[in-house]
């Protein structure tokens, strides 16, 4: 009861912590995604520098903690452009720029697991890569690709908990006020911890209907 009484009595602080959260990860997504799609295309290039280019920008950015890569951007834009750059904006540049690099993999491995005749029957037919791209292969690796990037928005819910760190008022931040106000450290951690179970059981559950869904449209 007493964590119940805690939670409404700082609700308005988990509130905002939960539309910072969902906010922070949707448009993290978002931009990732139109990065993402850009970076597996030149993953995909036969120009063995694009080739390069894309592999490494996914390597470093998957192979490095995403706390590092918001503190970078963070504290970096003052140092080397002396821009005081928003906590919000930060890591949402760090998010997004983390994002794209396992989204390019997700679309890749969409666009890759149609079948190789799709693009020698299209070729048949006289049609150019970016129309066979286009008309023929995204539409069949689109099915593979949406249940992963569902997948890729509730694994950003849990890991843009580490933003609290630049004063980003998440539900991470949210937990630490309610700490220090109410003097428990304990509870504000278990609120938390259920909110955020809850969102990722919740989108975990939508995204296996989609999946479902659209297994079912084959």
């Amino acid at each position: 009861m007493e964590i119940l009484e805690l939670f409404v009595e700082y609700k308005q602080y988990y509130m905002i912590g939960i539309k910072t959260t969902i906010m922070l990860s949707l448009f993290s997504l978002i931009i990732g995604t139109s990065l993402g799609g850009l970076l597996s295309l030149l993953r995909l290039s036969k120009f063995r520098l694009l080739k390069a280019i894309s592999t490494a920008y996914i390597e470093v950015f998957r192979g490095t903690p995403m706390m590092v890569q918001i503190a970078l951007v963070y504290f970096g834009s003052y140092v080397l452009f002396g821009v005081d750059m928003n906590s919000f904006i930060a890591a949402l540049i760090a998010v997004s720029l983390n994002s794209a690099a396992y989204v390019a993999e997700i679309i890749r491995s969409g666009i890759q697991s149609v079948d190789k005749g799709q693009w020698e029957a299209s070729r048949s037919l006289g049609l150019s890569s970016s129309q066979t791209m286009k008309y023929i292969i995204l539409p069949q690796a689109i099915k593979n690709i949406l249940p992963a990037l569902g997948n890729e928005f509730v694994t950003l819910i849990k890991e843009t908990a580490v933003a609290s760190t630049i004063g980003v008022l998440d539900l991470m931040h949210a937990s630490k006020i309610v700490q220090s106000s109410s003097y428990k450290a304990f509870d504000p951690l278990v609120i938390v911890a259920a909110i955020y179970f809850v969102l990722t059981f919740s989108l975990s559950k939508l995204v296996g209907v989609l999946e479902r869904r659209l297994s079912y449209s084959d």
